[in-house]
């Protein structure tokens, strides 16, 4: 069985810090706020809200584009400019758990680059 590391975090504590609420930080500066997170052996992610209501939306971040974790900042740090994550697919909460959904997700950030696969 093959498991695209997209979907893995890098270092698996990472998966129990309670990281709602907070500030993400892109390449090339902040990009909003986690606003959940879903921590499962096939995929996980983050949801990142990327701004205000009417200016922002909501976007599904694979879990293996984070950086680092700095709970004492309570800073998220991920691989991606800002303009990378605000482009990508909306978060879709009712297809959350679609294979489809997440290929697609998936696929959008595996073209910008940093998608490997591994077998385990």
């Amino acid at each position: 069985m093959a498991m695209n590391e997209l979907w893995a975090y890098r270092d698996p504590g990472w998966r129990d810090v309670d990281t709602d609420g907070y500030r993400v930080e892109a390449l090339d500066g902040t990009i909003g706020h986690i606003r959940g997170a879903v921590s499962a052996p096939g995929g996980s992610y983050v949801v990142v809200d990327t701004g205000p209501w009417i200016f922002g939306k909501k976007v599904l971040l694979p879990a293996g584009l984070i950086d680092r974790v700095h709970p004492e900042e309570g800073k998220v740090y991920v691989e991606r400019t800002k303009d990378a994550v605000k482009e990508a697919p909306g978060f879709d909460e009712d297809r959350a758990a679609d294979e489809a959904y997440l290929a697609e997700v998936g696929d959008y950030y595996a073209i910008l680059g940093g998608a490997r696969i591994v077998s385990v």
